[in-house]
């Protein structure tokens, strides 16, 4: 019997999806090991746990702070774990315990976010840098989403891609009822949802449904997401350009989510980089069709079940958005082929993989 600590401070977040389903899928697959959960101060309430050898522990330490590296650290080592998952590549650098850790792609690198101040973004960024390439050399095992990440990780870190074990991600169809959001309700509607940040290419989207509306004059674009910076920005954008019908929902609800996939005409998914590319296997699940740029890890993940575009143009990207709503036949072949796409992967699958990654660094 070991003691095996999950660093689950992002299950709340945005990108905490992952480590949310892997701390629901292992409870009933492990009856062997000792989990302690480490869960900031709100979220000890959200996380349900059924197998009492898990237990919750509170961790008040933010992420990309001083306080990670020292208080963290020092948390860590009372906890006398023989083994601690990290769900991200931010941690206490200095820890001399075995780790495993999750690394979900490489896109801090690549891309700035304007949300920040520049000066102190290039800093973190350079702090960055250094931390994944230590990170990864001293991780017994590194888990990647995609063989995409694994290849950037092996190329950009040095480690030997042998180290880094690909574990898939999943989509499961939402549970609570659809709820309709008010004033789209009878609309002909395209959508995207997720974070604005530069590399999810939503100025090109906006443009691209610019075009559109010539020939669809009636269609709306919606942006369904939590309101921030980035999406002040790009709504100042259609505004500046003179772009209508766009609609930012702002943070909708899970059934609410689940009626946009329901009853869009398409999912656009326009990123210039993903790791794995979760709502766009998520609205096919939901029997929703996409279209989608073909960057990065995206055909990987989403093989010939969508219909594809080339992110930098906006002409291509338009041009697919309108296929798919002209063409009965293409959008009912996407619809089918998505719904069998999604279900490809499996949670189930991806906490039994993780829970063989942990046995096997535990022996070695």
């Amino acid at each position: 019997m070991s003691k095996i600590v999950i660093d689950a401070r992002e299950y709340s977040s945005s990108t905490g999806k992952y480590i949310s389903k892997l701390i629901q899928y292992l409870q009933p697959l492990d009856a062997e090991h000792d989990y302690i959960i480490l869960l900031k101060p709100g979220d000890m309430e959200a996380c349900h746990l059924d197998n009492p050898r898990f237990k919750k522990v509170a961790c008040p330490y933010k992420e990309f702070t001083f306080s990670e590296q020292i208080g963290f650290k020092h948390q860590l080592s009372n906890l006398n774990a023989d083994l601690v998952h990290f769900g991200k590549d931010h941690q206490p650098v200095f820890y001399k315990g075995k780790v495993i850790t999750t690394m979900h792609d490489l896109t801090t690198m690549r891309f700035r976010n304007p949300a920040k101040p520049r000066v102190v973004f290039t800093l973190k960024r350079l702090v960055y840098r250094r931390v994944v390439k230590q990170v990864a050399r001293k991780s017994a095992v590194i888990l990647a989403c995609s063989n995409f990440v694994k290849g950037g990780l092996a190329k950009f870190t040095g480690v030997n891609p042998d180290k880094i074990t690909v574990t898939y991600e999943a989509a499961d169809v939402i549970g609570n009822q659809p709820e309709a959001l008010p004033g789209l309700t009878g609309k002909k509607f395209i959508m995207y949802v997720g974070r604005p940040t530069p590399h999810k290419n939503l100025e090109r989207l906006a443009e691209a449904f610019g075009a559109l509306k010539q020939q669809h004059p009636d269609l709306v674009l919606v942006l369904a997401g939590k309101q921030d910076a980035n999406y002040r920005r790009i709504e100042k954008l259609v505004q500046k350009a003179n772009i209508g019908g766009v609609f930012f929902t702002g943070f909708v609800s899970d059934g609410q989510l689940r009626w946009l996939y329901e009853h869009c005409q398409a999912y656009v998914f326009p990123s210039l980089s993903e790791g794995f590319g979760l709502p766009g296997l998520e609205a096919m699940a939901h029997g929703a069709p996409v279209v989608s740029s073909n960057a990065t890890c995206l055909p990987e993940i989403y093989g010939t079940a969508v219909h594809y575009f080339d992110p930098l143009s906006v002409p291509a990207m338009a041009a697919a958005i309108n296929d798919v709503l002209t063409d009965k036949n293409l959008r009912n072949e996407l619809i089918k082929k998505g719904t069998e796409q999604a279900k490809k992967y499996s949670w189930q699958r991806m906490a039994e993989q993780t829970l063989a990654v942990y046995n096997q660094a535990l022996s070695d």
